[in-house]
């Protein structure tokens, strides 16, 4: 097996298919990338049995088809290494892969192709084509609720739904949730939930970028898979039951407070600096239509901000993590925001005041 080719063509799919590659792995094979040479093409394959990555590159050079493969991490260091504009000569030699660029050399260890675990082939049960930025932004509204490394392991991924012609995406870490849902008009869709497991979601969401490019999304009884033009990216899904989360939505909020986002966001972040580290609370105290904010530490320091909004409802005091109401205001995207309260002890409906595409519920703290 050899082949050559320009760095650029072959470090950009290197790159996209180390991302599943496991650091920290059990098997030294999957410490390896999947090289294989067949139909004029290039293949790459990452994997750490729980996603799987492959990108494929067109040869132009002459070439011997094969397959082996060789420590993922080592081939990325030495290619980044190169010159932009350096060809690389790639050969097997024994249980050798020698790489040639320039005057430079490098000899690197394989391990059989044929050891290189593979996930099963499986039928899609459900497809549908969606444009990177939907799904981009599907992924990108949620994603900071996730849960991480909960013993409830269901609420370490994300609920990917569809039901006729909506798609949701929602996560949750048990203190807070997040919803996002996009109309859907092209067919209708069974109703399905599956749970993406978290590296497989932030994958996704390194992969992908925010075009009008289409990606088809194929929906296993054990796997996700999403195709393109660059990539084909598998993920085994989460076995588990997601939370019912129409049962934690707010529906009687008759507090209303609408204010700048931006403004919210400062106001917050200032006062975050003298909060408690651990449990990062702070209090809310709405009257008239000024929103006093305080936050304490246990070294007797105090912050206070005042800030102008548009409030409905009567005098209220309630306490929150300030690292969630901040995490929300990054991941909405209108200038205002609309937060719904009911009293003290009851969630906060975080909503886009121009968009209700995307929801948030925060639970409130006990200060």
């Amino acid at each position: 097996m050899k082949f050559t080719i320009s760095r650029e063509n072959f470090l950009q799919p290197l790159q996209l298919v180390s991302g599943a590659v496991e650091r920290r792995h059990t098997l030294p094979i999957l410490s390896n990338v999947l090289i294989k040479v067949s139909d004029n093409s290039l293949w790459m394959t990452g994997t750490d049995l729980e996603v799987e990555l492959i990108a494929n590159v067109t040869l132009t050079g002459e070439f011997n088809e094969g397959e082996i493969t060789v420590p993922a991490k080592k081939l990325l260091d030495i290619c980044k290494g190169l010159s932009d504009d350096s060809e690389i000569r790639f050969e097997v030699d024994g249980n050798k892969a020698i790489i040639r660029s320039g005057r430079g050399r490098y000899s690197l260890s394989t391990l059989s192709a044929s050891d290189y675990p593979n996930l099963e082939d499986w039928e899609g049960e459900v497809e549908f084509e969606v444009s990177q930025s939907d799904l981009k932004r599907l992924i990108d509204c949620v994603s900071f609720s996730m849960a991480q490394q909960d013993v409830r392991y269901y609420l370490n991924g994300m609920s990917l739904e569809t039901e006729e012609h909506l798609i949701r995406s929602v996560a949750t870490d048990g203190h807070r949730l997040a919803l996002c849902k996009m109309e859907y008009s092209s067919a209708s869709l069974p109703t399905r939930q599956v749970i993406i497991p978290r590296k497989g979601v932030m994958e996704i969401s390194r992969l992908i970028e925010a075009n009008d490019k289409l990606v088809k999304i194929q929906i296993g009884a054990n796997h996700i898979r999403i195709f393109s033009n660059d990539f084909i990216f598998t993920s085994k899904l989460v076995d588990g039951r997601f939370p019912d989360y129409r049962r934690v939505l707010p529906k009687d909020g008759d507090k209303l407070v609408e204010a700048s986002k931006d403004v919210l966001k400062s106001a917050f972040s200032r006062a975050s600096i003298l909060s408690n580290e651990k449990f990062k609370g702070v209090r809310l105290n709405l009257v008239g239509q000024d929103l006093k904010i305080t936050a304490n530490n246990p070294e007797q320091e105090e912050a206070e901000e005042i800030v102008e909004v548009q409030y409905q409802g009567e005098d209220l005091e309630i306490g929150f993590n300030v690292a969630y109401l901040i995490d929300v205001f990054n991941a909405l995207g209108s200038e205002n925001v609309k937060i719904s309260l009911s009293d003290s002890n009851s969630s906060a409906l975080i909503e886009d005041a121009a968009d209700d595409s995307a929801l948030y519920v925060i639970m409130p703290m006990r200060l």
